[in-house]
């Protein structure tokens, strides 16, 4: 299903619960309980929020409710791929109802540490409202199999009341209320641009060889980020 030219019609049942139960989390409708919320509305194991944009760099995670997923959101940031990655990029929801036996291999790097982690099937909804993205709701399952239709009608939900905070928030991305599991990787960011001065490359490049170097060495995109921004790396 696409999102690519308007906003998903929400069946006025689902939104008003959805919101009745976001008003008794928080009745101030801040975002740090709509991870929470996504996973207990769609009946899944776990959620995690990524902010993206259009320019080179994914946001970082806004929330996500445990270790698993806030695994899923940190390695889709150093590796570059996964559902939310995915849902951003092609507009549209992306579903991996089987990471130990997918139908074709799409994040080679991201699905076996993932298994490890014990994650069976990953599902990620676009957050748009009208013309403006600004990310994805990644949800994740602990056994293999694909979202139900109600489920599935949940989550395009969530995702949209998930966007409309959001973006109420986030006329300065430094005032979103980020919630338990929250990364932007600052560090990330910063070192990224003393790469790009390094090298003498875009920024997009830069974040490139950040990962590229993290993922050789088997390690965090923020440790080799906190080595760059130390002085004792330097890229050349």
């Amino acid at each position: 299903m696409s999102f690519a030219s308007r906003s998903p019609i929400v069946a006025e049942d689902r939104l008003l619960h959805i919101l009745t139960r976001l008003v008794e989390l928080d009745p101030d409708g801040g975002s740090e309980h709509l991870c929470q919320l996504s996973a207990e509305v769609a009946g899944v194991t776990g959620a995690g929020i990524m902010l993206m944009s259009d320019d080179p760099f994914p946001r970082g995670a806004l929330c996500s409710t445990d270790s698993v997923s806030a695994l899923i959101e940190e390695l889709q940031f150093t590796l570059g791929q996964g559902p939310c990655i995915d849902a951003f990029r092609d507009d549209q929801v992306v579903s991996e109802p089987d990471l130990a036996g997918p139908t074709s291999v799409r994040w080679p790097a991201l699905c076996p540490p993932l298994l490890a982690a014990g994650a069976r099937a990953l599902f990620g909804f676009p957050l748009r409202v009208g013309g403006i993205r600004m990310g994805a709701l990644n949800l994740y399952q602990d056994r293999p199999g694909d979202l139900s239709a109600a489920q599935h009608a949940d989550a395009l939900s969530l995702a949209y009341v998930s966007a409309r905070v959001v973006l109420s928030q986030s006329g300065d991305m430094d005032l979103l209320q980020a919630g338990p599991g929250a990364d932007f990787h600052l560090v990330v960011h910063q070192a990224a641009g003393m790469v790009s001065v390094q090298l003498g490359v875009s920024l997009a490049e830069a974040l490139v060889r950040l990962r590229a170097r993290a993922f050789a060495e088997d390690a965090n995109v923020d440790a080799i980020a906190d080595l760059v921004v130390g002085r004792s790396l330097r890229f050349t």
